[in-house]
């Protein structure tokens, strides 16, 4: 699972493993360990029905709706899922991805467990 901030928006992407355990009901987490001892976390987890973010400090945990995480799962043509939180100052943007193949091959780089990109196919 890739993580992603940009001021206002948390956006995640997920391989294909990854995306059929989130259907499955499992959750996912992902840990950052640094060098002084301190670790950030970042987790996305299936619940019944209400989306939100929190964040304790450390660890950022995404909850979404799981009927809405496994419709999305199932659904080869549909890349995101788009979820708007209103906080203070606006609203919290999340957004959560299927994962796809780079179309330049980047060395070091397993891309064996990504999505088909679709401008791949055309």
């Amino acid at each position: 699972m890739k993580l992603r901030i940009l001021d206002n928006a948390i956006r995640l992407r997920l391989d294909r493993s990854e995306v059929d355990d989130i259907a499955a009901g499992q959750p996912l987490v992902a840990e950052t360990h640094f060098p002084d001892g301190q670790v950030f976390g970042y987790q996305l987890t299936a619940v019944a029905d209400v989306t939100e973010a929190v964040f304790d400090g450390s660890v950022i945990t995404l909850r979404i709706a799981q009927a809405t995480l496994l419709s999305w799962a199932v659904d080869e043509h549909q890349v995101g899922i788009s979820e708007s939180l209103p906080t203070a100052e606006g609203n919290l943007e999340l957004l959560i991805e299927k994962d796809f193949e780079c179309l330049e091959t980047r060395s070091g780089e397993d891309q064996s467990n990504r999505f088909v990109n679709p401008k791949a196919l055309r």
